[in-house]
């Protein structure tokens, strides 16, 4: 007996080893194929002389030839554009969005409701739909504000055209992924600290350098790499501004690659693996800077909100979030209703366009009793949706094994999460496309293919999202409950996961709203029946079908619009959560 007792408790550690590995190898699994194995191919393609295709696939003919393309004078001139344009934005989308986040979270600021939508609302309007908007507003001739300056005795003054206005889109329509991710982070933050240094002496400008701002690191830093990322691979305002502008950026440079007769797939996934480099060393440069430090500012001792006092600065504050809200959102949307309901896109005079007969909702009609609208509606609906709360619960659950637990090999997990972002959209979907082919599993052509792609191309976020709300929950809290009695699973579904709703309800929103944004991964993906809403604008638009691009944004800003707020009503902000909130600041157990 002793003998088979003492097998039992030999292997009965190995069981418990074997179990703790299962989970994060099941997870590494899930990422293999979901971002592994399509980035694999565009690296394969990159080294061979052929593309992969279903049936086709061979480690004959590796060849570095098309990384000599890189070398060339186009890449160079373009990665330096691009380096250009995402620095430049990022500072536009911090400056505003850390701005307006911490205002609404953390100051007496006038309007601070008010200020905490105009942070939001740019969310409502996809990038390349304010790109076209301000192309109507301010190309150099016939934008509409050149136009009304002219009617009014003036002279043109705006030009979109140009690495400024390229700067300045892409910065005001990624502010609200700053605003988001850093206003979380001064929610959540227990203001105990800045109370002691107000003890101290310390004036509140002091206490916000030394106390509040380096709090925020984690938050400000994610939002800084994820800007830069995203804006650099940027395709669709890259082609409707920049390509206007005759400047190049490394996505618009490989899409030209793609589209060459003959294609030159090879060659234009040679040019996206130097990409990949840079983020890497960007990112792990991140990992290093939040490693030295502890972020973690919510303990057991429950919070007590506390607000900073802008005293004179409160009026000027107001105005530059109302400024912002003006250009962002106001300025756009005016321009797209305006083109809408007129006969034609392009006018002499804004003043006298407003005449008998020249303004009517015929163009709506059209579009909300055409079919191709209704399908792609629900299409982008359906696949936002889905891939959004897949999205959040695997951007969950991998950072949590990342950043909770011990087990060996689990950094791994998250750098291929953050692989992504340094994939160009237009590439990873290049990437998809073949990997689904090859795959044993029947989803081409179905939605099913279009929610797969998205949860691949937007986990970087949902793990930034997720990464950096855990770094901020003290553990201690969950272990307590643990060492109590509870499961593990149990423990996180009663401490940490409402601790953590407010933060993952707006990694939830994110990835909606980045989902109904989606341009350039289904550019390779859809089919008649999968067309989403931004197919089909931006289809309109390369056609100069103005007027009914001009409707299909104002109908899918309107839709992307009440996503945002069922999922707000149902979220964070319903009175269930607030309840559960309050239960737990009273009694965190």
């Amino acid at each position: 007996m002793s003998g088979v007792a003492g097998k039992r408790r030999g292997t009965a550690p190995l069981r418990s080893g074997v179990r703790r590995l299962m989970f994060p190898a099941v997870l590494y699994a899930v990422l293999a194929i979901l971002i592994l194995l399509p980035i694999a191919l565009v690296v394969l393609s990159a080294f061979t002389s052929t593309t992969p295709r279903p049936g086709n696939l061979s480690l004959s003919g590796l060849t570095l030839e098309n990384f000599s393309t890189v070398f060339g004078a186009g890449p160079r001139r373009a990665a330096l554009n691009s380096l250009v344009v995402g620095a430049g934005a990022s500072l536009v989308a911090l400056f505003f969005g850390g701005f307006l986040a911490f205002c609404t979270a953390r100051s007496n600021v006038y309007w601070r409701g008010f200020l905490y939508l105009a942070g939001i609302v740019p969310m409502f309007l996809p990038s390349y739909v304010g790109a076209l908007a301000w192309g109507l507003l301010g190309g150099p001739n016939a934008g509409l504000l050149n136009v009304l300056a002219n009617d009014l005795g003036g002279s043109s003054f705006v030009n979109i055209y140009n690495m400024g206005g390229l700067i300045f889109v892409l910065g005001i329509y990624y502010a609200p992924y700053a605003f988001l991710l850093i206003h979380s982070s001064f929610s959540l933050m227990n203001p105990d600290l800045e109370e002691a240094a107000n003890v101290h002496g310390a004036r509140p400008l002091q206490t916000l350098r030394r106390v509040t701002l380096p709090l925020a690191t984690p938050a400000i830093l994610g939002s800084a790499i994820l800007i830069f990322v995203l804006t650099i691979e940027n395709f669709p305002v890259s082609q409707i501004i920049g390509g206007a502008a005759g400047i190049d950026t490394l996505p618009t440079y490989i899409y030209r690659l793609m589209n060459s007769s003959p294609s030159r797939g090879n060659e234009a996934a040679a040019v996206a693996i130097t990409l990949v480099l840079v983020v890497l060393v960007v990112t792990a440069l991140q990992r290093r800077v939040l490693a030295k430090r502890t972020y973690t500012t919510v303990s057991g001792k429950g919070m007590k909100p506390g607000r900073f006092d802008l005293g004179a600065f409160r009026l000027p504050a107001l105005l530059i979030g109302c400024g912002y809200f003006l250009l962002a959102t106001v300025l756009p949307l005016l321009a797209l209703l305006f083109v809408a309901l007129h006969k034609t896109p392009y006018i002499s005079t804004v003043t006298g366009a407003f005449g008998e007969g020249r303004l009517s909702f015929d163009a709506f009609g059209d579009a909300l009793g055409s079919d191709l609208i209704h399908r792609a509606t629900v299409n982008s609906v359906v696949v936002a949706v889905s891939a959004a709360v897949v999205g959040t619960l695997l951007a969950f659950t991998v950072s949590y094994v990342v950043n909770r637990s011990k087990t060996p090999g689990r950094a791994g997990l998250g750098y291929i999460s953050m692989l992504p972002l340094a994939v160009p959209a237009i590439v990873m979907g290049l990437g998809l496309l073949w990997a689904w082919l090859m795959l044993p599993f029947p989803v081409y052509g179905t939605l099913l293919l279009m929610v797969i792609a998205f949860v691949a191309a937007q986990m970087p976020q949902g793990y930034q999202g997720a990464s950096s709300s855990i770094l901020q929950v003290d553990r201690d809290l969950e272990d307590s409950a643990v060492m109590h009695g509870a499961s593990r699973l149990r423990a996180i579904a009663r401490i940490t996961l409402p601790l953590l709703r407010v933060p993952l309800t707006s990694t939830f929103l994110l990835l909606l709203m980045l989902s109904m944004r989606e341009l350039t991964v289904p550019l390779f993906l859809f089919t008649t029946d999968t067309r989403l809403l931004s197919i089909v604008i931006f289809d309109d638009f390369d056609n100069g079908i103005m007027q009914r691009s001009a409707v299909t944004s104002l109908l899918y800003c309107a839709v992307i619009l009440v996503l945002a707020f069922v999922a707000q009503r149902f979220g964070a902000d319903s009175p269930r959560a607030r309840k559960q909130a309050r239960s737990h600041r009273r009694d965190p157990r």
